[in-house]
């Protein structure tokens, strides 16, 4: 292991020919020599000089001025909760020029850059001032100091959740209309949540989330949708939603919220939304209405063509297969009847029932023509985990 007299000689042409503050100098040699302090190294090698009031030729004192900085660090999470952080730097490239050139004439390798130093630094000052901790893989938070700008922006790590909802009130949209003046994407006028209102089941669940978390945009993964008219009754409907930017990491969720439209339960943080689409199955009850006189013996054929999967084709000419894995039927009235499915998700209800490119359609198996009066959901239960 090289000594601190063995890199003086080197030090020394450099301190004659250029001014460095202690950490810059120390940077130089420190991994060489296995030392952790650039700021004490550089003192030693510089003991024998004269004190100057020069600005460093590398960082013109940046190192030794990063109060300003840490200031903009600590008032840009005056409102988050977090407990794990990590830091990036953008510098002036003239300081990065000065680096390279310094360690390209005296040929220094395998040394950290000044940016390397500088967000090393910052990073130690705020975690001792903070007492949080710097994680570099997963950060709840990440800060982006410009120096030469004099900004701090922060951005915090997204979080995932689950839940289930229903929905009691018929009239009110599965899904939001996005903001008009930013189409989704957030902007000022509707507060960067990408809404403006809050007249569906996805404003409902983002408005209570965004009350619990704060953050920015709501990115739901539905398990399935229903009509605007339909319910959603038994144990909900799940659902999975990524909250960006939020305030709060963590905090104490209820196990039943209800609004006058929707009950949202179960909601909890998972470690991440999954990726694969996932397969369910759904109890939907089914109101018809035909146009001519039900016949019983019409209905009985129901059971009978229902045990094989129905047929589904799409505009380009695609063909898909659903299954349907119990069906019930009562007669209501002499045009009215209601049917009760177990069938896979994505089951297209109102086509179903019209004979729409479904084949067998409720129409066809009955000989009568029929069309869907409402359906409601009775129980969605998902059949994988991944």
């Amino acid at each position: 292991m090289p000594s601190i007299k063995e890199v003086s000689p080197i030090a020394n042409q450099i301190i004659k020919k250029y001014f460095l503050c202690d950490s810059c100098l120390g940077r130089l040699f420190s991994k060489k020599l296995n030392l952790s302090s650039n700021m004490l190294l550089g003192k030693k090698l510089k003991q024998n000089t004269s004190p100057s009031s020069k600005k460093c030729y590398i960082c013109k004192n940046l190192l030794d001025n990063l109060a300003p900085y840490l200031k903009l660090m600590l008032e840009s999470t005056s409102k988050y909760g977090f407990s794990s952080f990590v830091v990036g730097t953008i510098l002036k490239p003239s300081i990065i020029d000065r680096d390279d050139y310094i360690r390209s004439k005296f040929r220094l390798r395998g040394i950290d850059s000044v940016k390397t130093d500088i967000t090393h630094e910052l990073s130690k000052q705020f975690a001792r001032k903070t007492k949080k901790n710097l994680e570099f893989l997963d950060p709840e938070v990440t800060f982006t100091v410009n120096f030469k700008e004099k900004t701090c922006q922060l951005r915090s790590k997204q979080i995932s959740l689950q839940g289930r909802y229903n929905k009691i009130k018929r009239g009110f949209p599965q899904k939001q209309k996005s903001c008009e003046n930013c189409l989704g994407k957030g902007c000022r006028t509707c507060d960067f949540h990408g809404l403006t209102d809050y007249d569906s089941v996805e404003g409902k669940i983002s408005k209570f989330l965004f009350s619990k978390f704060g953050g920015t945009i709501a990115k739901f993964t539905w398990i399935g949708g229903e009509d605007k008219s339909s319910l959603v009754l038994g144990s909900g409907r799940p659902f999975f939603v990524r909250i960006k930017n939020p305030i709060k990491q963590k905090d104490r969720l209820p196990k039943i919220f209800k609004t006058n439209s929707v009950i949202i339960h179960n909601c909890k943080i998972i470690p991440k939304v999954p990726k694969k689409p996932l397969t369910f199955r759904s109890i939907i009850e089914i109101k018809v209405i035909t146009e001519e006189e039900i016949q019983s013996s019409s209905l009985k054929k129901l059971k009978k063509h229902l045990a094989s999967p129905i047929v589904i084709y799409g505009n380009s000419g695609k063909r898909s297969e659903k299954k349907i894995f119990n069906v019930q039927y009562q007669k209501n009235s002499k045009n009215k009847f209601t049917l009760v499915v177990k069938a896979e998700g994505g089951f297209p209800v109102k086509r179903f029932v019209i004979g729409d490119d479904v084949v067998p359609g409720v129409s066809q198996i009955i000989d009568n023509n029929c069309k869907c009066e409402e359906f409601d959901f009775h129980e969605i239960k998902m059949t994988t985990n991944n």
